[in-house]
């Protein structure tokens, strides 16, 4: 979980109060549900991030895996 949170934390730089507004979420948003990037607004994030949890969570322990075999080196 920890893993998720950093991947947030990171991919919603500046955008951070509103990750809806993130142009890396957005992108990513657009390419898993087809929604275009332009269109997408809180509601549209936060009904994706509860309808996926199960997905969410399957990435953030992915993400801890990927962490665990990279090693120290993502510590920079």
């Amino acid at each position: 979980m920890v893993d998720g949170i950093r991947f947030l934390w990171r991919s919603t730089q500046g955008y951070r109060l509103q990750p809806w507004r993130s142009p890396y979420l957005r992108w990513r948003l657009e390419t898993y549900s087809g929604k275009r990037a332009e269109t997408v607004q809180a509601k549209d994030f936060w009904m994706l991030m509860w309808g996926e949890r199960g997905q969410v969570l399957r990435f953030s322990r992915w993400l801890g895996e990927m962490r665990g075999y990279a090693g120290n080196e993502e510590e920079r």
